[in-house]
């Protein structure tokens, strides 16, 4: 498949983009880019730096320049669900926004992405979708060969990463999750949505005293040089999971994984996350399959570059 586009930038190539603080370190411009070239279209996507106090702003200007629309990483998935003008089921659901669909009406009323129109008419609504809660059961199941259902899991972190995957594991039928914070209040509010939503699931805040299958990482940390450790060792020892996962992608291997590397552990970075939320995403803008072995491939080579090492 192509990976590089047949067409310069011209008047006529329409825009994406991903909204983040940080944003330096995505990857998901390479991935989108190279499914755009893939699929034949003269699209781009972009990655903006944007301040959480900004997010209203950047939202409106996106629409008012005609984006086809937006992914949105750190810290803006919670602070865009009231931003929208409408909400797919996902995002009612999980919580949190990470993908946005521009839409307009077509001429029988309807409202569709102004991807897939050939005439814009009328006005342009914001629709947020939820993509990511599907992708992290996917990236488990298939990176680690892991079956969520009936699995304990220590999540790290109750943000915004963290209680759509809290909720979507607990949806999935896990049988305890252990949910750490560094503000407890948060994760003990998380811990009784669980309650209230999947009763048939148990919900603690802490660390857990027996053994777990899955460690899973939803905090930023790891993601700079020099952070801190997501968490607290002399509480918990790695060795008794079977499992770490990582949402970080960049770098390729965490302080965490490392850890759990060394003592035994399967692990897996957020690489198949990114994947399967990015070509959701996609196939959302354009409305046909996303080419998933050219995202692959891309995500792969920004990573660890041609030669297969992590960069």
């Amino acid at each position: 498949m192509p990976t590089e586009f047949s067409k310069p930038l011209s008047a006529t190539t329409r825009l994406l983009a991903v909204y983040g603080q940080p944003i330096r370190h995505s990857a998901s411009p390479a991935m989108q880019n190279a499914g755009l070239a893939a699929l034949g279209l003269d699209w781009r996507y972009v990655a903006c730096e944007v301040a959480p106090e900004q997010l209203a702003e950047a939202l409106a200007g996106a629409k008012a320049m005609r984006f086809l629309g937006l992914n949105l990483t750190v810290p803006h998935k919670l602070l865009a669900v009231p931003l929208m003008d409408d909400l797919d089921e996902s995002a009612r659901e999980w919580g949190a926004v990470n993908t946005v669909v521009f839409e307009a009406e077509d001429p029988e009323g309807w409202w569709r992405p102004i991807g897939q129109l050939r005439e814009i008419r009328g006005p342009i609504r914001a629709r947020g979708y939820n993509t990511d809660a599907d992708a992290i059961v996917s990236a488990i199941t298939q990176d680690l060969q892991l079956e969520v259902r009936s699995s304990r899991v220590l999540l790290l972190g109750a943000g915004g990463a963290g209680r759509t995957a809290a909720l979507r594991l607990a949806a999935e039928g896990v049988s305890e999750l252990y949910l750490v914070n560094r503000t407890q209040s948060k994760a003990k509010a998380l811990q009784r949505e669980i309650e209230e939503r999947y009763p048939a699931v148990t919900a603690h805040v802490g660390y857990p005293e027996a053994e777990v299958e899955l460690v899973l990482n939803a905090t930023s940390l790891g993601l700079k040089a020099g952070d801190a450790l997501p968490w607290d060792a002399a509480q918990f020892d790695l060795r008794r999971a079977d499992a770490a996962y990582d949402m970080i992608y960049r770098p390729a291997e965490t302080p965490l994984l490392a850890a759990a590397r060394a003592a035994g552990l399967r692990t897996a970075n957020g690489l198949g996350m990114l994947l399967h939320q990015g070509a959701a995403a996609l196939a959302l803008w354009t409305g046909r399959p996303a080419p998933v072995a050219a995202l692959r491939a891309a995500l792969w080579r920004e990573v660890y570059g041609p030669t297969g090492e992590a960069r």
